[in-house]
């Protein structure tokens, strides 16, 4: 299979990829991912509370989330609200591969 067909035709796009899907190879990452799909943004309140995980590890997984570059964060005053990434530096097998889910 060749690589740059879908996107990954660099070091740097490999390993991007390659994080990306370490971060989503945990079913709790996937839910978030799918529930953000779906809403604009929100915060780790309403996602902990969406896919019924405590606020502590519902924040340890968007962190993994967001070091990946599948979603972006926003704070504001107290509150850390989160989104699916825009950024168009995602390969485009990446970008592929979210909108599977």
């Amino acid at each position: 299979m060749n690589g740059v067909m879908y996107g990954v035709n660099s070091a740097k796009d490999l390993s991007a990829t390659e994080r990306i899907f370490k971060a989503l190879a945990n079913r709790r990452r996937i839910a978030i991912v799918r529930f953000l799909k779906g809403h604009k943004e929100a915060s780790v309140g309403d996602i902990a509370h969406e896919i019924k995980l405590s606020f502590r590890a519902t924040s340890k997984h968007l962190t993994i989330l967001t070091s990946a570059a599948i979603l972006e964060r926003d704070q504001r005053s107290l509150n850390m609200f989160y989104r699916i990434s825009g950024s168009i530096s995602l390969p485009k097998l990446t970008r592929s591969l979210l909108s599977l889910l």
